[in-house]
């Protein structure tokens, strides 16, 4: 099997959602009360740009675990790294520590950091953000709705190109500032033909004004190696803001 093939079997699939997201716009409503749609996207873009114009870089820890087939208990291998973002430079990690499956180790989570390195290079991360540029949103009826406590617009999102790191799904924003809450749904691509299926989802919390993951999960089928799952846990985030 191809070195490509064993990446995507291993679960590098996983998107590479936007790790950061912010705004404080306001947001319209029809004469019914119900949200206007295009005013909510608005709010949405506006909350990328808010943050693409403050956030200059940051750090945070991240622990990447893989489990396999039935077993979601013990994870096959682990491995935790400390991610630095700059913008208009892109990400570097740093492993802090590894255990488990070697194969998974070389074959699975050295690349997934290696592909978001690459999507994250300046002129690639902007194709990744959750706006109206690159993905077509429909606000779904039924007004705001309570997520993990948070008030939230919920939004279909097909992307306007198909992609391994771009999900055909739903996003919750914050109806507040359009920020990003939680997105979740399967990659719009699949990264080889023993991949099948990828199903995702990242969770967000504020820190510092800022929407921030804190919580990923990815589980593939492939046809030689069976279920995967990949799971990320974010912590420890250093901001760096512009004044």
């Amino acid at each position: 099997m191809s070195k490509r093939a064993r990446v995507a079997v291993f679960g590098v699939a996983l998107a590479i959602l936007p790790g950061l997201n912010a705004g404080a716009f306001a947001t319209g409503q029809t004469a019914t009360g119900e949200a206007d749609q295009a005013a909510v996207i608005r709010q949405i873009d506006a909350a990328v740009e808010a943050r693409f114009a403050r956030v200059q870089g940051f750090t945070d820890v991240e622990h990447y675990q893989v489990y396999r087939g039935d077993d979601q208990t013990h994870p096959a291998a682990e491995m935790t790294v400390r991610d630095t973002y700059k913008k208009g430079v892109g990400k570097e990690y740093t492993v802090l520590s590894q255990s488990g499956s070697s194969v998974i180790l070389r074959f699975g989570l050295k690349p997934l950091l290696d592909n978001e390195k690459t999507i994250n290079l300046p002129g690639n991360v902007e194709k990744s953000w959750f706006t109206s540029a690159n993905y077509a949103m429909t606000l779904q009826a039924g007004g705001v709705r309570k997520l993990d406590g948070r008030e939230c617009y919920v939004l279909a999102v097909k992307p306007k190109s198909e992609a391994p790191n771009l999900i055909v799904g739903t996003m919750w924003a914050d109806a507040k500032d359009g920020s990003l809450v939680e997105i979740q749904g399967v990659a719009s691509k699949s990264p080889s033909a023993f991949a099948g299926t990828t199903h995702m989802m990242r969770q967000y919390a504020n820190v510092d004004g800022f929407s921030m993951a804190m919580h990923a999960r990815a589980e593939s089928n492939s046809m030689l190696f069976g279920r995967s799952v990949v799971t990320i846990d974010y912590s420890d985030y250093r901001l760096e803001l512009s004044r």
